[in-house]
């Protein structure tokens, strides 16, 4: 989320941001630096550092001049020179860190030869640079339509207007080099601006734009990444990897950066283990490499013979050594294929609780369906009621014969022993309250002489 969508505060800080728009954890703007220097303080006779970092439009920042006497913070909104006019931007960073940042990035810091900072933006200034920053969109895709119908072979990616809206920069990928002379008279004719062209890679393409990898989380080349290294296969096959290019590829198409962040660590482990070009040889045949597993300490060589079906058996680093040894020596040693390359299985982990009440249950919310006519004639609930209880006495006869007949107590009229008898609403006879429900009647005496 940016500080452009929180509610505005005082002195055109956001006031949804606790931080007034400067978070440790970076998640507000692209290419966040935690600055933690703040609050060191300087040892006594040294000037603090008069440059400051202000950050602009996506991933451009840039190093100006700024008087102690401006107190800026991070945070604060500022109005810069430019060429020609001024600019807006906001201040990403300050201090000490700010010096360490420019000998990171190779800039020489005599702040003298730095453009300055003007001053902290007013309400005045703001108002102009958000009108035109919603130009942005609509300049873009006219400027879209344009190039298509110059029949350039060109992609506007982003525009940026300055903060005084005099100018407007033209962000644009291409493979091969444009003369787009025709194409700046036709942009500044049709947006009244000083147009300027900058042709950027698909990896900085992909850095202002943002996105989310396939690892789940946001771009490294649009949250912390900001100098682009040369990525090859080479890359790939020293981590075993799969030379599958929709797997490799990131979101602009190139290989993924990250191919070259633990590259060291596998080279560096690969060559302690021995040459993948050489061969075991063994009795039950001649060992091909396949590859090397640096986690297990492991490598896997193929073996086949004549008239056998191929095997693929993993031998720990030391025993590798051991028959590349012997195999200096004329020795070809006798393994156990069968044996090395059966995969290790893996403990079943018993979990430390149980579900006792059934609460997790992933049917735990749905309605039982009870089934149709089960109930309607009885037969399910006559089944359950023939049915004989465990230690209930049986009715069958002692000489083996069959269960008695069940037979029914003759019902009096009263009772509703009569086929006439009331009707109640749904067609079912009435028969009346019965005997031992408490409030109806008392059961009849039988009659006295």
């Amino acid at each position: 989320m940016g500080c452009a969508s929180c509610s505005s505060g005082a002195d055109g800080k956001p006031a949804g941001c606790k931080s007034n728009g400067y978070c440790s954890s970076s998640g507000c703007n692209k290419l966040g630096v935690f600055d933690w220097l703040t609050g060191v303080p300087l040892p006594q006779g040294q000037q603090p550092f008069d440059a400051v970092e202000v950050r602009f439009k996506n991933t451009r920042k840039t190093f100006y001049r700024c008087p102690p006497s401006l107190g800026v913070v991070p945070g604060d909104a500022v109005v810069v020179e430019a060429s020609p006019g001024h600019d807006i931007g906001v201040v990403s960073l300050v201090g000490e860190l700010v010096r360490t940042q420019m000998a990171r990035k190779e800039k020489a810091q005599d702040t003298f030869e730095l453009r300055k900072v003007v001053r902290k933006a007013t309400q005045e200034d703001l108002d102009r640079w958000h009108a035109a920053r919603d130009l942005e969109d609509e300049t873009l895709f006219a400027s879209r339509v344009i190039a298509r119908e110059a029949r350039l072979d060109m992609k506007v990616t982003d525009v940026e207007y300055q903060g005084d809206g005099t100018k407007a920069t033209f962000y644009y990928t291409a493979e091969e080099r444009i003369d787009f002379r025709d194409l700046v008279r036709r942009l500044s004719d049709r947006f009244n601006v000083r147009v300027e062209m900058k042709q950027i890679g698909a990896r900085q393409e992909a850095g202002r734009i943002g996105g989310i990898g396939s690892c789940g989380r946001e771009l490294c080349c649009s949250t912390w990444l900001s100098d682009f290294r040369s990525v090859t296969t080479s890359a790939a096959r020293y981590q075993q990897l799969a030379l599958n290019p929709q797997k490799l590829a990131g979101q602009c198409g190139k290989l993924k950066c990250c191919l070259n962040y633990e590259l060291d660590m596998y080279i560096e482990a690969i060559k302690s283990y021995p040459s993948q070009n050489a061969k075991l040889k063994t009795r039950q045949g001649t060992g091909t490499h396949i590859k090397t597993d640096i986690f297990t300490e492991r490598m896997f060589y193929g073996f086949k013979r004549p008239g056998e079906p191929f095997i693929m058996a993993s031998f720990p680093v030391e025993v590798v050594r051991d028959i590349l040894a012997q195999n200096k020596q004329g020795i070809e040693p006798e393994v156990d294929l069968n044996m090395v390359a059966a995969p290790a299985v893996p403990e079943e982990k018993v979990p430390d609780y149980e579900n006792v009440v059934g609460q997790d249950e992933l049917t735990r919310f749905d309605q039982k369906m009870k089934s149709r006519g089960a109930g309607k004639r009885g037969g399910k609930k006559r089944k359950e009621r023939d049915r004989p209880r465990e230690g209930a006495p049986s009715r069958a006869k002692p000489d083996g014969g069959g269960a008695e007949p069940h037979q029914a107590a003759p019902r009096t009229q009263g009772e509703g022993g009569a086929r006439g008898g009331r009707r109640d609403r749904r067609g079912r006879r009435d028969r009346g309250p019965r005997p031992d429900k408490p409030g109806g009647p008392p059961p009849a005496q039988p009659p006295q002489a």
